[in-house]
């Protein structure tokens, strides 16, 4: 299957003198070409050496908000270890596993790129506990919070790098992967997206992200929770069934190795399963179109990938059970672990009580945020200015403005 996709990439891309390309891209037809972009909101010339796509990722590697996820949980805190994924390392390690899959696809690499590391930039401090705080504080008052919607104000208006425009100026297509990479919106109940197509697939190279999403924090919050003790090996062996497989394997092969890198071998082996599956499954699907229009493969187009009724990127049913199998798995062993319901209390007991002090003492809000809620509703700029923290910064802003009824992350040693 993947020679047959091979054989049909088209002759490199090759720059037209405004742009010099780092290599030479081999692109099927119905991947976007940075050279049909829709362009920006606010027009530049281009660059002399970097296409749009790589200006967009490197626009969002020096914004503010990429450097705070560093100190944003993805699933641990550094109660347990400065070795385990924050918000920030899953990213890259996303970046990672998309590329090398875009790649293979004969997707735009670039554009990848761009949106597998813009994905989270809109989520708040604490995780999952506090983004589900953070809604429930906002529906009180009629709103909702979304990390996507979040990350879409960010790089259109928070961000303030240049001169001559508010925000990143980012290229149409990757504001579009931000807002459709994981999910669809509805135009009749988000107006204010209608630029974005929502009546169409995103590109592939915007599936791609959801996708690899999956698989990088399937594979990392079992390494995660077994380097913190929260899982055994034997635990995961026995309720991930594709994990229980692999293990006979390595533990044949390498009879003498510590459990930890036996453990190691099991995951390496999982992930390279699951990304080759992605890998063919896509091409697959993606031929079935193909083979259900009675089209050559050189004539699909990227406008036939929109026009979808479902999006192409995916596992083949089996693979799809094996990772469903391991998030349920994750969930009533790990993300729900009463060792964590500590940590989870105490982020939505911050997360509530600071958004209730400044929806009652705006004026104890940063100048710009007091004058940001004069034109826009309350919550909604509280809601901005949470979920721009830091879990450190919050922590130091529960401390000045709620007292010291609460343990910081570098305290909850104490209570393990």
């Amino acid at each position: 299957m993947r020679a047959f996709f091979i054989a049909l990439l088209p002759c490199g891309y090759v720059a037209d003198g405004s742009e010099l390309m780092a290599d030479s891209l081999f692109l099927t037809p119905y991947a976007v070409h940075v050279e049909e972009s829709r362009g920006r909101r606010y027009p530049e010339p281009p660059h002399p050496y970097r296409n749009d796509f790589q200006r967009d990722r490197d626009r969002v590697i020096h914004s503010r908000a990429f450097r705070r996820l560093e100190a944003k949980t993805q699933v641990f805190t550094r109660r347990y270890s400065d070795h385990f994924r924050n918000r920030l390392t899953h990213t890259i390690e996303v970046a990672q596993i998309a590329r090398t899959i875009a790649a293979q696809l004969g997707l735009n690499v670039d554009l990848v790129e761009a949106l597998a590391l813009v994905h989270d930039i809109g989520h708040p401090p604490f995780g999952h506990a506090g983004e589900k705080a953070l809604d429930t504080a906002m529906r009180q008052h009629g709103l909702f919070f979304d990390h996507n919607l979040h990350a879409l104000r960010i790089v259109e208006d928070f961000e303030l790098r240049y001169a001559a425009f508010r925000g990143l100026n980012l290229t149409f297509e990757v504001r579009e992967g931000i807002i459709k990479h994981s999910r669809d919106y509805a135009e009749a109940e988000f107006p204010e997206l209608s630029e974005y197509l929502l009546d169409s697939r995103p590109p592939l190279e915007a599936q791609l992200i959801d996708a690899t999403d999956e698989l990088a924090y399937s594979t990392a919050d079992l390494d995660d929770g077994y380097e913190a003790h929260l899982l055994t090996l034997e635990q995961v062996s026995d309720g991930v069934p594709v994990f229980a497989h692999f293990l006979g394997e390595v533990e044949r092969l390498y009879p003498d190795a510590p459990k930890k890198l036996q453990f190691n071998e099991v995951l390496r082996r999982i992930l390279d399963r699951w990304v080759g599956d992605l890998i063919d499954n896509t091409q697959a699907q993606i031929k079935a179109v193909l083979d259900s229009a009675s089209r050559s493969p050189s004539t699909i187009t990227l406008d036939d990938i929109r026009a979808c009724p479902k999006r192409l990127v995916g596992l083949s049913p089996q693979i799809e059970t094996e990772r469903r199998q391991t998030k349920e798995f994750l969930y009533q062993n790990l993300y729900f672990s009463p060792s964590l319901e500590p940590e989870k209390d105490d982020a939505e007991r911050v997360i509530a009580e600071l958004f209730d002090l400044w929806m009652q003492h705006p004026e104890k809000l940063p100048a710009s945020y007091q004058e940001k809620a004069e034109a826009e509703p309350r919550a909604r700029i509280v809601c901005d200015y949470i979920a721009g923290m830091t879990d450190n910064f919050i922590f130091e802003q529960y401390e000045k403005y709620c007292g010291q009824g609460i343990a910081k992350p570098q305290d909850w040693t104490n209570r393990a």
